[in-house]
């Protein structure tokens, strides 16, 4: 069969596959046909809307360096601990276990989930906090990987063309803060980019606005977010001899569990179990739609995350190497300044979102602008590289 003779045909699957989204998906659900796009396409395309999205993500070049970016701990010689990459796939196979249990729309949970750390620096929390302070000083606003994650789909990625994903997929990364407590979420819709922009500009000008997503789906990731690390953190303190088991609160590992598989399980069954989302072929009712754990679930997992934040995050050997990670970052930042000062790219070779953006030409933008996007887009290993080349004594791994 040729291509031309295959189109009709998958086009004809695709207008039942939407068509099968509205009669078995909640009415709270977001349908791959409402997808808005910032640029219309006219080559549409076989694939649903949201499906295009996970697919553009996927095969970003931002993606790819997933593979070496800090979760929690960094310079370790164990290929077991936890990286960036796992993270956002456990994120999207947890939060597609809740879609699937709310009629939720998967597709768009997966896109979701796959992009939402895309604009973390290296050496995770600790470098964002490095980056945020040199942007500070150099006149920028405060780094913030959501909206760096924007940045690099939207703006930079395809030299300065971005991916197009759809407005749904973009406003569930700005808003996944899985960082920040919370009992129950419900989305507060937007209705078109007007919006989304005035939003990310809000987030930029003021960091610790708590932003709502905008559709269930991106509320569902941003609390398998949680899901997914919470645990998971735990097992690899564990591995290495930060924490034994038995330090657990003795009320989350009896509420919770004390293992990872445990803590998960109990999570997403009691989230599933107390969210309340219109069924499928019911009225619309979005006044009453959200998602949360019960009172007392919710309580443990508050609970667990001080521990972790206490006797993981801020363990003072998960802090060990931060100094000279820091001294890294400036000198860096204050190279690859000067560098652009004297047109020479020096150290390395030219990286496409840094010098190679042909529809928003790199001389428009401030020179710490493009430090901060080539810093931020590195992984661990090149950061460390780049680092020695500039005369940095960097960690080792141990």
């Amino acid at each position: 069969m040729s291509e031309s003779d295959s189109q009709p045909l998958l086009f004809a699957i695709q207008g039942q596959l939407n068509s099968d989204e509205q009669r078995r998906l909640s009415p709270a659900a977001s349908l791959s046909i409402k997808a808005r796009r910032r640029k219309e396409e006219t080559n549409r395309g076989h694939r649903q809307a949201y499906s295009l999205d996970a697919d553009r993500i996927l095969h970003s070049r931002a993606y790819t360096r997933y593979i070496d970016k800090t979760q929690v701990f960094c310079l370790i010689s164990n290929d077991h601990i936890t990286h960036r990459v796992l993270h956002v796939q456990l994120v999207s196979r947890i939060a597609r276990t809740i879609g699937r249990f709310l009629y939720l729309n998967e597709d768009l949970i997966e896109a979701i989930a796959l992009g939402h750390d895309i604009g973390h620096p290296p050496f995770g929390h600790d470098g964002e906090h490095f980056l945020a302070e040199l942007c500070n000083k150099h006149g920028l606003p405060p780094f913030q990987h959501n909206i760096q994650s924007i940045r690099f789909l939207d703006q930079l990625e395809r030299q300065g063309r971005g991916w197009n994903l759809s407005l749904q997929t973009l406003d569930g990364i700005l808003c996944h803060d899985g960082e920040l407590h919370a009992r129950h979420l419900s989305p507060i819709p937007i209705v078109d980019f007007t919006d989304f922009d005035h939003k990310l500009a809000a987030k930029q000008a003021d960091p610790t606005l708590n932003l709502y997503p905008a559709t269930m789906e991106g509320c569902v990731v941003r609390m398998a977010d949680t899901i997914a690390y919470i645990g998971r953190d735990i097992e690899d303190a564990i591995i290495l001899g930060l924490i034994k088991r038995t330090d657990i609160p003795a009320s989350c590992r009896q509420i919770l569990g004390e293992s990872n598989g445990s803590i998960v399980y109990t999570l997403v069954t009691d989230l599933i179990s107390h969210s309340q989302i219109a069924a499928p072929g019911a009225p619309p009712d979005t006044a009453s739609n959200h998602i949360g754990f019960s009172d007392t679930i919710a309580n443990a997992l508050q609970e667990l995350k001080q521990f972790n934040y206490t006797y993981i995050y801020l363990h003072p050997l998960t802090k060990t190497n931060m100094p000279l990670i820091k001294n890294c970052y400036e000198t860096l930042f204050e190279t690859y300044l000067e560098c652009l000062a004297d047109n020479d790219t020096g150290m390395t070779a030219p990286i496409d979102f840094m010098t190679n953006i042909t529809d928003h030409c790199p001389h428009n933008q401030p020179p710490a602008t493009m430090v901060r996007d080539h810093i931020a887009g590195m992984t661990d290993d090149f950061f460390l590289k780049q680092a020695t080349i500039a005369g940095c004594k960097v960690p080792q791994k141990r």
